[in-house]
């Protein structure tokens, strides 16, 4: 009786039988998902629309120290009853006139500190709003490459636990032949058929998963039946660039969005302060205008109908003397708010050097185990042969065939995850260091099969 044949499953066999499980035969590419979770994505388009409204925001600022002009118009009745003082010429009596005014009037603020210091403010605060919506941007990546391995991992799985799945059948079926020549005893049947009867149950998990993923992924992209490319036959995972884990957290304390975002709230603690001292400073504004006054039937002091036109121009001096000690509590509190904003940049600085390194080692620790369960395959493949070929001589029983088997698809399965944790890994270093770029897809991309596996 011929043994079971279970054939080595490479990272390949793995693709391919994952590629089977797809359910379009237009796969796509991790760029070309990216893409359309980049125009579809509520979560980075509300990012977007928060960093236009930032930069509207921050502009309003500016307005502080460019001129104010306006349109004034009045009309006015005014009623008088006038009372001739003893020895003046004008007579007594009622005495009712319109005023009617209108004109331009503009007004340059010419030094005013605070508006000064809301002006810079505002454009650190557009500064702001750039790196929220990097690391909005960075987030996007992040997510979209972990929702598409995560896709592919459930593949992996399901594809191996179908290929245990028939080497079990084909087991249970060899210890069955054998009971029913004499060659071995019920127990051999009925551990097979227990493992079989497992491995329908995760057959079962495996799909539902892949189901939970691939709905994660679509509502991700934003289209029905995201499909992803596997990993090529002769993909070659990618090394770190550079190999030094001090010039990764050199980098992010130079670049990463969230030390420069606290960088810039510290920036603006300080015009801040600047703010609440000018409580303390004097205002001068330049003011010129152009003024009609129109009197229809005379004034106070004449019934003769009147106007009066012409431009003017002057200067407006203001100088706060005491404000009920506001101004001197506002500066000690933005004194410590200053503060704060100081403690805020130190603790960014160590987190962000907490993650990089974090990333880093663990991007190293991910290869090392890639090329760990490649020897582990090899040899639990080996195992596996060694132990069919005890099993048909005698010197196995059938439950060491069965452990073997399940050794050896739990290594594949680890592999082919540990692999997609490696490319991750490349990804989350990048953004743990503030670096991360759409480009940062191209080298992960090509890492993937240019066409799907054939249906079956």
């Amino acid at each position: 009786m011929p043994l079971p044949r279970l054939l080595p499953f490479s990272a390949a066999g793995a693709a391919a039988l994952a590629a089977a499980c797809l359910t379009s035969a237009h796969a796509q590419s991790l760029l070309t998902l990216y893409e359309s979770a980049r125009d579809y994505d509520a979560t980075y388009q509300g990012a977007r629309a928060q960093y236009d409204a930032s930069l509207a925001r921050a502009a309003q600022a500016k307005a502080g120290v460019l001129p104010q002009v306006g349109l004034q118009g009045n009309l006015s009745r005014t009623n008088l009853d006038i009372d001739v003082i003893s020895g003046a010429p004008s007579s007594s009596g009622p005495r009712d006139f319109t005023t009617q005014t209108v004109g331009v009037n503009a007004t340059q603020p010419l030094y005013r500190p605070a508006a000064w210091a809301a002006y810079e403010q505002g454009k650190r605060q557009a500064e702001i709003a750039e790196t929220v919506l990097t690391t909005a941007e960075q987030d996007l990546i992040v997510r979209v490459s972990q929702a598409y391995f995560d896709v592919l991992g459930a593949q992996d799985t399901l594809a191996l636990v179908r290929a245990q799945k028939t080497a079990v059948a084909e087991q249970l079926a060899f210890a069955k032949r054998n009971f029913e020549v004499g060659t071995s005893t019920i127990t051999d049947s009925r551990e097979a058929q227990a493992r079989y009867d497992l491995v329908v149950a995760q057959e079962i998990s495996a799909e539902n998963d892949l189901q939970v993923k691939r709905l994660a992924l679509d509502q991700l992209a934003g289209r029905t039946g995201s499909a992803p490319l596997p990993l090529a036959t002769s993909a070659t995972l990618p090394a770190p660039s550079p190999a030094d884990m001090s010039a990764w957290v050199a980098q992010a304390d130079a670049v990463h969005p969230a030390i420069r975002q606290a960088q810039l709230g510290l920036d603006v603690a300080g015009l801040e302060v600047q703010k609440a001292e000018a409580g303390h400073k004097p205002t001068l504004d330049a003011q010129v205008g152009y003024n009609l006054t129109r009197y229809p039937q005379g004034n106070a002091t004449t019934t003769v109908g009147t106007y009066a036109r012409g431009p003017s121009i002057g200067v407006v001096f203001n100088m706060p003397l005491f404000a009920g000690f506001a101004t001197e509590n506002r500066i000690r509190e933005t004194l410590s708010l200053e503060e704060q904003s100081r403690a805020t940049l130190e603790s960014t600085r160590r987190s962000v050097t907490q993650a990089t390194r974090a990333a880093y080692l663990g991007l190293i620790s991910g290869a090392g185990q890639v090329k760990a369960l490649e020897a582990a395959e090899a040899s639990s493949q080996s195992a596996l042969e060694a132990n069919q070929l005890g099993y048909q001589v005698g010197v196995r029983i059938n439950i060491d065939v069965l452990n073997a088997q399940s050794q050896l698809f739990q290594t594949k399965r680890d592999l082919a995850l540990a692999r997609y944790n490696v490319l991750l890994g490349h990804l989350k270093l990048r953004q743990a260091n503030g670096t991360l770029v759409p480009t940062d897809l191209q080298p992960v991309n090509a890492t993937l099969s240019s066409t799907p596996a054939p249906m079956r």
